[in-house]
């Protein structure tokens, strides 16, 4: 099956939970609706073409994706009122990337949540996340 098929952010419309805040020439910024389980303002920056991943966004989508994370910043800050943000892209099923479509999520942090102070630092330096020695040939 092609990765576009039944792909949710081609067809994000569809979803009455998802909401364009923000859009530009190639890309959207969409919240979730709250009753989603995901931390109050979060939301994703995606491509209006589908792209499989971020190492696939022109030039062009990868100033818009910039443009819109400027304006989300702003408009979070507002709306919101974070304490920080945690930023980022998963590329690939080890990097917990389960929908196939390039999608920069944009995550405010408060300092009353459980895991405040645990941004992706946190969780590359655990040791438990550390791989098995290889042996040399």
């Amino acid at each position: 099956m092609d990765a576009k098929q039944n792909c949710p952010y081609c067809d994000f419309r569809d979803d009455p939970e998802q909401h364009v805040v923000f859009e530009n020439d190639t890309c959207y910024f969409l919240q979730h609706d709250r009753h989603q389980g995901v931390l109050e303002g979060s939301g994703i920056i995606i491509p209006k073409i589908h792209r499989e991943n971020t190492f696939e966004l022109t030039r062009e989508e990868w100033a818009d994706t910039y443009e819109l994370m400027q304006l989300a910043q702003s408009y979070l800050k507002e709306k919101h009122a974070p304490d920080g943000f945690t930023l980022g892209w998963n590329v690939g099923e080890a990097s917990n990337q389960s929908i196939l479509h390039s999608h920069f999520h944009i995550i405010p942090r408060y300092s009353d949540e459980p895991y405040a102070g645990k941004g992706l630092r946190h969780w590359i330096k655990k040791p438990e996340n550390k791989r098995p020695q290889q042996k040399p040939e």
